[in-house]
């Protein structure tokens, strides 16, 4: 496969150029490095056409099949691991050892996805009547896939989908169209025509694909702003929803670690990929007894890690991925220096090309502070003193978010416990950012609706039966 040009759709199995293109930079140097088909509205049409003739047969194809087309198309991810990960650093940002990570872990989603069962429930079996209530396709999917990490997060989508039966039109950011659509010519070789269609395009795209009268259901992975704005074009036809919005994940660390030996974990939870994660560690809250020994390795770690464009050796840290992202962090930076807030590090942005901004820590700004209580989405991490467990729990829970969060203790049991207590759709004890497809993930609040991964991620893509079959002597008629 070239990974290098000639990026087309999928339509229907086939090969399809956009009536017009759009420019994807690379992040690291603000060059252009390809051209993305951008889709006409005719050409939703024909995606969402092909994946509504598609359905009927895929429905009907016995799961064991559909499991192994999964794994195979799992395979061919594996298989292609090295162009597409060099790909995906060139227009995401991230470095090459992260974005193999991604590659290989959206190669084995699938195949985990694949062994998921739909289970059947036996409501009643009796001498009168036999129920049963199982669980079938609901038609063609419209998935939307954020830039951040464009291939995993589309794994998640298409998985379970497809493993249920439905048919799918899948819409990469316009900020990571490339890697999705090489994906797409792999898919083609694998399943059925229509089964996948692929399609890139600019702002328009999205709201069209929300608002289609042939799209059953939207999974939406982004914004809480923008989920909003697809619950409510969705409503339009009461179409089905999963949304795995945003996060301001709290860590609470207890006074009992080991500073030492947790700092570099502490530190990555905060700024893996740039911090561009939405169960990233976004407000750290560490108790007062280790507050300063915790501060001081964090700093001293962080001046450790080299920080530049993905494609190079050694780099650990990347760029931001876009320029609106880029700008708001900055500006969340600026406010906090408007504010007068201690910088324990970075705090300024890169004189250099590219979408650079240096790893920042802010030294226990106040709660009600814009840095605390917004999702940053970039390498700035605010550093919270506490000393009253209730207290800090009932701050940690005081968000309309609620997607992640993390406890780090020497005492798990004690840290399990404050985990319970956290009100996320995922806590992790002394470690995060750990998923798997054979588990629900989820946000509370207005972290999402719904969830992706294991037995209800999967359940996500069904719609409910009931069959109810009266039992009679054999020839007898109804009464």
């Amino acid at each position: 496969m070239n990974f290098d040009s000639d990026y087309a759709m999928t339509i229907g199995g086939e090969r399809v150029s956009g009536g017009a293109t759009f420019e994807v930079l690379n992040p690291a140097t603000e060059a252009v490095i390809a051209r993305a088909p951008d889709a006409s509205r005719n050409q939703l049409d024909a995606a969402v056409a092909a994946a509504r003739t598609a359905f009927p047969d895929w429905a009907a194809t016995p799961i064991a099949e559909r499991r192994a087309a999964l794994t195979a198309l799992g395979d061919a991810v594996l298989a292609n691991i090295d162009g597409l990960k060099r790909l995906l650093t060139a227009e995401q940002g991230k470095p090459h050892g992260d974005a193999e990570m991604e590659i290989g872990g959206a190669g084995m989603w699938l195949k985990g996805a694949a062994t998921l069962e739909l289970p059947v429930m036996v409501n009643e079996d009796s001498a009168e009547r036999y129920s049963e209530t199982r669980h079938v396709p609901i038609g063609v999917v419209g998935a939307i896939a954020p830039w951040n990490f464009p291939m995993i997060l589309a794994m998640f989508k298409v998985g379970p989908a497809l493993l249920a039966g439905n048919t799918m039109v899948l819409k990469p950011s316009p900020f990571t169209p490339l890697t999705t659509l090489k994906f797409g010519e792999l898919a083609a070789a694998i399943l059925p025509p229509g089964v996948l269609n692929i399609v890139t395009g600019g702002d328009a795209l999205g709201p069209w694909m929300t608002e289609h009268p042939g799209i059953d259901k939207v999974s939406f992975t982004g914004s809480t702003a923008t989920g909003r704005r697809v619950m409510q074009s969705a409503s339009a036809t009461l179409k089905r929803v999963t949304l795995e919005l945003g996060g301001n994940d709290p860590a609470i660390v207890m006074p009992d670690v080991d500073v030492e030996a947790i700092a570099e974990e502490l530190f990555w939870a905060a700024f893996r990929n740039n911090g561009q994660i939405c169960i990233a560690t976004k407000r750290m809250y560490v108790h007062a007894d280790i507050y300063e020994p915790l501060k001081a390795a964090l700093v001293t770690y962080a001046r450790t890690v080299k920080i530049g464009d993905g494609a190079e050796q050694g780099t650990q840290i990347g760029p931001i991925n876009n320029k609106p992202q880029y700008d708001r962090v900055l500006e969340l930076i600026q406010d906090a220096r408007d504010k007068g807030y201690t910088f324990l590090l970075g705090g300024d942005a890169a004189n250099v090309p590219g979408y650079f901004i240096p790893v920042t820590i802010i030294d226990n700004p106040p709660e009600d502070s814009r840095i605390v209580q917004e999702e940053q989405f970039g390498p700035v991490l605010p550093l919270i003193k506490f000393d009253d467990l209730d207290d800090v729990i009932a701050r940690a829970n005081a968000s309309d978010y609620g997607l992640g969060g993390s406890v780090w203790g020497v005492d798990e049991d004690r840290a399990f416990a404050v985990a319970e207590r956290i009100a996320s759709g995922t806590v992790w004890v002394n470690e995060t950012q750990h998923l798997t497809p054979f588990a629900a993930f989820g946000g509370m609040k207005q972290s999402g609706v719904g969830v992706e991964g294991g037995l209800e991620g999967l359940l996500e893509y069904t719609n409910t039966q009931t069959i109810v079959r009266r039992r009679r002597p054999a020839g007898a008629l109804p009464s």
